[in-house]
């Protein structure tokens, strides 16, 4: 008799954890398949966006090791281990054609990857080949966003301290996820209705940026030291399925709360 009085308890503590808020945003996160979605983005852009941020870097005169290492918040010593992935060969290869196709192609890719996850969040139809075009602003878009966040963050650093640096990251970061959600959903949400996900995205892209800073620079230096350059990989990888579930949870989060708001009372 007791074990029965026991499982309804259990499945009344489940019913009320579905239906609470984490319970609802959970069951979002699982209806979009959250964590396939991240490690998908992690593999696309260790395969087809670092390519071609090596190529757009190189021909703007910056170093790709300094621009990944920055995005990280990596230390000097993890930097440097970085920087020995991107180390150049003796070697110069050409540069074709095709091949520079194929590097847009892909990069264009890992933007459509993200386009497909607002459509999900959102409900909003896949709008076909108009949507590579916003793919491709977007992703002008995000080198514009990363030369920004680097150049003011150089001036504001040394003045303001990490307080000042965390606040105009969580600005740019805002403002850069607003344009991303509206520009890949080619304008079906109102600004009003995404400023809350864009809200949530760049707090969470702040956070997992103070995170990296502190955890990831060790564990860089510590896995060069046991498995070599894989090891530096690794802890990359990790870092992008980070990056995804970030993505995922300010979207969601930015939505239930906007849901919540037009509810009636």
């Amino acid at each position: 008799m007791g074990w029965a009085v026991s499982a309804v308890k259990v499945r009344v503590a489940a019913e009320r954890l579905r239906a609470s808020e984490a319970g609802r945003l959970w069951g979002r996160l699982t209806a979009v398949d959250f964590f396939a979605g991240s490690f998908q983005l992690a593999a696309l852009a260790i395969l087809c966006f670092f390519p071609f941020l090596i190529v757009v870097t190189g021909a703007a005169g910056r170093d790709v090791a300094a621009v990944v290492a920055g995005w990280l918040g990596l230390d000097q010593p993890a930097a440097q281990a970085v920087a020995a992935l991107f180390r150049p060969g003796h070697r110069s290869g050409t540069f074709t054609v095709p091949s520079a196709f194929l590097l847009i192609l892909g990069a264009v890719a890992v933007a459509g990857t993200l386009q497909s996850w607002y459509e999900r969040v959102f409900d909003v139809p896949h709008q076909g080949w108009r949507s590579v075009a916003a793919q491709v602003c977007w992703l002008t878009a995000l080198l514009a966003y990363c030369a920004v966040q680097a150049t003011a963050g150089r001036i504001i650093g040394p003045v303001g301290g990490p307080v000042a640096q965390a606040l105009l990251g969580l600005v740019l970061a805002t403002l850069f996820w607003w344009g991303s959600m509206k520009v890949l959903l080619l304008g079906a949400m109102r600004w009003r209705a995404l400023f809350p996900s864009a809200l949530a995205t760049g707090v969470c892209w702040v956070g997992l940026g103070v995170f990296s800073a502190r955890y990831f620079s060790a564990q860089i230096v510590a896995n060069q030291q046991i498995y070599g350059s894989i090891g530096v990989v690794m802890v990359i990888l990790s870092w992008l399925v980070a990056v995804g579930v970030v993505i995922h949870l300010g979207a969601l989060v930015g939505r239930l709360y906007a849901e919540r708001r037009s509810r009636p009372s």
